[in-house]
């Protein structure tokens, strides 16, 4: 147990206690090499723990420093440090001396709605990069507020937050976070995104003008509360005053309709300064129903990303070779599925991961084509949602069509390993309507059925411009990303008749090739029909 004066990691030298709660003690300790003051987080381990548990639990401690060191801004806590002392995790951090908004709030009771605002817009703004990051909160409390005497708000704990690429580390069946702060989906099982951690600021806003969360509270009915949260009705604000149209755009049910952490960032602001809120892009540009593409549609497209938290690339650089525009098509209707609670598998290239075993690999793409020039004109959202639209719209059917869609830097991973990878999937369900999340950027949700039985969920971020004259997808990045695979057959149902003979494996080569030649066929069809399409355009089919 760490004391006044010990010296952790040959550096920090403990000064006194901050405070402590569920998952550890923090410390003010001052970093001896650098003269500086930290705080550092002690993992606190309950007595009794059985071994697993606690190695669980180091795990955790160790994963909140990963996460949070990816995360660099003015209003998130910054993470310097992950040492051990005494066998357990020790979190070193920059020493912000503050008390936290669940404090403030309980000690002077509620904020004005301009007071609220002003701690809301700064929260936002750290949530807007952490997203960028592809890391979600999926804590945002008051208690995770901390407030500096000069007005400095700063968002703390990521303990429970989840980064793509990162390995879960939350027990299956356990619902992270606080109930109260909950958004509807996540109290429903579903897993949590920037939407989510967006619904919780809302939560938080409520309860600093109001004085309690807009689905109330209770430490000795919490599966009442979370009851509530997952029904998805918040109390109507009365305290809100010009506050009250920003959490009417948050506190809504359907994640896709919420606007995002950089919009509801700009709309604090001008409450906080006495300003009327810009609207936010109407919901019915945000989620168009996506219409069904012909089998033999003119060719336009979607990519998996094959890195898909590499820094976006640069502007290409223009070339004299240039591309044919994609002409617009109908897009293909896609069911909108509402999936459970999924076993988190951290991926990279998650097709790939699903479909081989757990073993990828990644070519570096060739250099391909760059000619992308800006537009002089703003995208609209219809033009936003209907590429994103088509680029679905297409797989895995036409991968040939999808492809055509992307800018030319998506392109150079080549439109071979395009359709190879897009082999793998049966099917392609959107289950969060693309929605616009600035002025050149949409966000999705997607779930894929691939032929494994594995299922893969992602959140993408599309950055769309236009190349030619035409409106294309230039970078794709995977927000946050799933991965289930069927559990495997009860002993009962397993084949005791040992590892199967020469006969049997010929007969599932031969079958596998008969099925290979089969897609290639019908393939060779739809490129047919298209060929004979652009020869005698107009014909009946």
């Amino acid at each position: 147990m760490t004391a006044v004066g010990d010296l952790l990691a040959g550096r920090y030298r403990v000064q006194h206690r901050v405070g402590s709660g569920a998952m550890g003690t923090v410390w003010q300790a001052v970093d001896e090499r650098l003269g500086r003051q930290v705080a550092v987080k002690e993992l606190l381990l309950q007595p009794g723990l059985d071994p697993a548990a606690a190695a669980q639990a180091r795990e955790r401690a160790q994963r909140e420093g990963r996460i949070a060191a990816r995360l660099h801004h003015p209003n998130a806590v910054t993470v310097h440090d992950v040492v051990e002392h005494a066998g357990l995790p020790v979190l070193v951090m920059e020493y912000f001396p503050a008390r936290s908004l669940a404090d403030v709030l309980g000690t002077n009771g509620p904020l004005s709605p301009r007071d609220a605002a002003a701690i809301g817009a700064q929260v936002a703004a750290a949530l807007a990069a952490a997203h960028d990051a592809g890391i979600v909160h999926r804590d945002v409390k008051p208690a995770n507020v901390l407030l500096g005497g000069d007005g400095t708000a700063k968002l703390v704990d990521f303990g429970i937050a989840h980064a793509g690429g990162d390995v879960t580390v939350t027990q299956t069946g356990v619902v992270a976070g606080t109930p109260a702060y909950l958004a509807p989906e996540v109290a429903r099982g579903r897993p949590a995104t920037p939407a989510s951690d967006v619904f919780s600021l809302g939560s938080l806003l409520f309860a600093a003008v109001e004085g309690t969360p807009p689905f109330g509270e209770s430490e000795e009915n919490t599966l009442g509360v979370l009851y509530r949260v997952a029904g998805g009705n918040p109390a109507p604000a009365r305290r809100a005053g010009p506050l009250t149209p920003v959490l009417q755009r948050i506190l809504v049910a359907d994640p896709a309709a919420r606007p995002s952490a950089a919009v509801v960032r700009d709309q604090l602001r001008a409450v906080a300064e006495g300003r009327v809120p810009a609207p936010a892009p109407a919901p019915e540009e945000l989620t168009q129903p996506l219409r069904a593409v012909p089998a033999h549609a003119p060719r336009s497209g979607t990519r998996l990303d094959l890195h898909p938290f590499d820094t976006p690339p640069p502007p290409p650089a223009p070339v004299a070779a240039p591309v044919a525009s994609p002409p617009r098509s109908r897009r293909k209707a896609l069911l909108v599925a509402a999936g459970g609670g999924l076993a988190v598998v951290a991926t990279g290239i998650t097709i790939a991961v699903a479909s081989s075993g757990g073993e990828t690999t990644a070519a570096t793409p060739a250099p391909g084509p760059t000619t992308t020039v800006s537009s002089p004109q703003p995208l609209s959202s219809a033009e936003l949602v209907g590429v994103v639209g088509d680029y679905y719209g297409h797989l895995p059917q036409d991968p040939h069509a999808a492809y055509a869609l992307l800018g030319p830097v998506l392109r150079a991973q080549g439109e071979q390993q395009f359709a190879e990878t897009w082999e793998k999937v049966t099917k392609v369900t959107v289950i969060s309507p693309p929605r616009v999340n600035g002025t050149d950027t949409v966000h999705v949700g997607v779930q894929l059925a691939l032929r494994s039985g594995a299922t893969v969920t992602e959140y993408h971020q599309h950055g769309l411009g236009r190349h030619e004259g035409a409106v294309v997808i230039l970078t794709d990045t995977v927000l946050h990303a799933e991965t289930t695979t069927p559990p495997p057959p009860p002993d009962d149902k397993k084949d005791h008749k040992g590892p199967k003979g020469p006969k049997e494996r010929e007969k599932e080569k031969k079958e596998h090739e008969k099925e290979k030649k089969k897609r290639e066929k019908e393939k060779e069809k739809e490129r047919k029909k298209h060929e004979k399409e652009k020869k005698h355009p107009g014909e009946d089919h």
